[in-house]
């Protein structure tokens, strides 16, 4: 596999791909293999780590002592941040969009395990959080520490390197199973994954359709942000990288009230995937993601007879806010 940049090799890789029969058989439509980047190893930190591979090596390269990121307070980016610094003796820093919790749970509960450092912003916009993450920074100097940021999602053309390799790793998997798959299906939020899988397709020729379920932005948005990260990948990484357009789609139609907002429906859902297949699916990202593919099957965009790889990207601790809400279920 072609190597872009330097990377530290923290995650437990390959990722197994299995058969998701009983879900399949279920939702009647095509058959759906599961990708389980959930297992990617560090305190189960799912995708997050494949793209921290590449951050963290250029931060010590650089002689960084403190990882500095941002997220909502129950952000798995922002947690995985917080547990590579703790296995590579970093120190981290979260600036988190929302109220302090008085008895943190689910990742923020192991973003304090951690040893993480945080900064609480209620209501904060996209722009406030990466000021707020340039004033962190400043402290950190100040106080003698250099730091490094890594902005939300480590969604730039260096955190997207991670899913370029990813699409290579799951290229050769089908190879040794005999089989193609007709499309990929995944969570979608600050673009990076996204960036990175049309990218690994069109750099390891992977010839299938790649579909983005959007967990906060509109497709407009997922659009521009993709299409930042190419540029940054030709200018950084891979000059001659083709153009994405009509190599993906992002939907947007499962949102529902918000990023974070779990409807009735998602919850009964997700405790339906785990009853079937034992996928813990959370209801911020993987979970509203692998809702909208069983939506998107009941409106016949995928068929009877196709193969779809749904890509999880894991957020196993971001289930344990929502336990009331599921408390009905049960």
């Amino acid at each position: 596999m072609k190597k872009f940049a330097e990377k530290i090799a923290i995650a437990a890789l390959p990722t197994p791909i299995y058969s998701a029969s009983r879900l399949s058989s279920i939702l009647g439509g095509p058959e759906i293999l599961v990708k389980r980047d959930d297992m990617t190893g560090v305190a189960v930190s799912g995708n997050k780590v494949r793209k921290l591979e590449y951050c963290a090596a250029e931060a010590i390269s650089e002689g960084a002592g403190v990882l500095i990121t941002c997220g909502g307070p129950q952000s798995n980016h922002a947690r995985a941040t917080a547990a590579v610094a703790a296995r590579l003796g970093l120190r981290s820093h979260l600036v988190l969009g929302g109220p302090p919790e008085k008895v943190p749970d689910g990742n923020l509960f192991l973003d304090r395990l951690f040893g993480a450092g945080t900064t609480f912003i209620p209501g904060a916009a996209l722009l406030e959080l990466a000021e707020a993450m340039e004033e962190t920074a400043e402290s950190y100097r100040r106080e003698g520490v250099k730091p490094y940021i890594i902005p939300l999602g480590a969604s730039d053309a260096l955190g997207s390197l991670g899913y370029i390799d990813a699409i290579g790793e799951i290229k050769k998997q089908i190879g040794e199973m005999g089989i193609t798959i007709d499309h990929i299906v995944f969570a979608s939020g600050s673009g990076g994954t996204l960036a990175g899988i049309v990218a690994g397709c069109l750099v390891h020729g992977l010839e299938c359709g790649v579909t983005g379920i959007s967990v906060a932005f509109p497709s407009s948005w997922s659009d521009t942000k993709l299409e930042e990260v190419f540029s940054g990948l030709r200018e950084r990484f891979i000059p001659d990288l083709p153009s994405p357009s009509g190599r993906y789609s992002v939907n947007a139609d499962y949102i529902g009230e918000g990023y974070g907002k779990a409807s009735p429906e998602l919850i009964r859902f997700i405790r339906e995937a785990a009853s079937l297949e034992a996928l813990l699916l959370d209801p911020t990202y993987s979970g509203k993601a692998l809702f909208g593919l069983a939506g998107e099957i009941e409106k016949g965009t995928f068929k009877k007879g196709e193969r779809v790889l749904f890509i999880h990207t894991g957020g196993t601790f971001g289930l344990f806010p929502y336990r009331e809400q599921f408390a009905s279920e049960f």
